[in-house]
């Protein structure tokens, strides 16, 4: 078990596979800037046992931890307390401990708006958007996409039933919000989000050439790597964008509920780019 100093207060990232985080240097950046006394660490937790990792972190002193695929709806069962945000998605990506239970938030929504909107500059009032996807990762990113204030908001799936059952968990008032197969697909969109979990797989989805509007943005929410979904994009035109912006930004937000402080965003996405 990896050592820390005394009364460094921990925090952790939980996933299966994990080796490939990012998140301990974001924090690392995050708690150096902002003088927080703190250790983030990688947890790789068992595909069948993410309660007894999570329980077992927390017997060392674990103040709060992030959790990623596959363990984001496991997590929102694990809340004692859930954000509104949480709720509304379904799923955890951050947790705070405290004496009286654990307090579960989805900060991912927040951390793809304010890429989209503060680093990518895109304003998506009136946009056709099409979000990808109907597991963790989509369910917290929904209502904030709603939020940006869209005309229309469609969800596909592979399985078709999985994204209208995502899709009737909201009430968008001034937005069309329907789910469906990518065979229902129609018209073109300004805005595409990759929120599958294909790009790890080195897949694509099966999208309609047509798809991507002139000047369509086309979001992969994995970051690292030219998945096969924005070289897809690029071939047709689209502006291609990487989810390291999201990963940043979504990781500032859960620092602000662990330490109540806002780190700056941009010289960390500047250092990652970097190397």
């Amino acid at each position: 078990m990896p050592t820390r100093p005394i009364m460094t207060d921990l925090y952790a990232v939980f996933g299966n596979p994990i080796a490939h985080s990012k998140s301990p240097r974001i924090h690392a950046e995050f708690a150096r800037q902002t003088g927080q006394d703190m250790d983030y660490q990688a947890r790789l937790a068992p595909l069948d046992d993410f309660a007894g990792a999570l329980a077992a972190f927390r017997s060392e002193g674990g103040r709060g931890a992030n959790v990623t695929v596959p363990f984001k709806e496991q997590a929102f069962a694990l809340a004692d307390r859930l954000s509104d945000r949480a709720r509304l998605a379904g799923a955890v990506n951050t947790l705070a401990f405290a004496p009286d239970g654990v307090f579960g938030d989805n900060t991912d929504g927040a951390g793809l708006a304010r890429d989209l909107t503060a680093n990518l500059g895109l304003d998506l009032a009136g946009a056709r958007i099409l979000l990808m996807g109907a597991g963790g990762a989509a369910r917290g990113v929904v209502q904030p996409l709603l939020d940006l204030k869209p005309a229309r908001l469609v969800i596909a799936n592979r399985t078709a039933e999985k994204a209208a059952e995502l899709a009737g968990r909201f009430s968008p008032a001034n937005a069309e919000l329907v789910g469906g197969g990518y065979g229902d697909l129609t018209g073109s969109f300004d805005l595409v989000v990759n929120a599958t979990a294909a790009s790890l797989a080195g897949d694509l989805p099966p999208l309609p050439d047509g798809v991507f509007a002139p000047g369509a943005l086309a979001y992969d929410m994995m970051y690292g790597r030219d998945t096969p979904f924005l070289i897809f994009a690029r071939e047709r035109g689209a502006r291609p964008a990487d989810g390291l912006g999201m990963l940043v930004e979504q990781a500032a937000e859960a620092f602000y509920l662990w330490r109540g402080v806002r780190p700056h965003t941009r010289p960390v996405m500047d250092l990652l780019r970097g190397a």
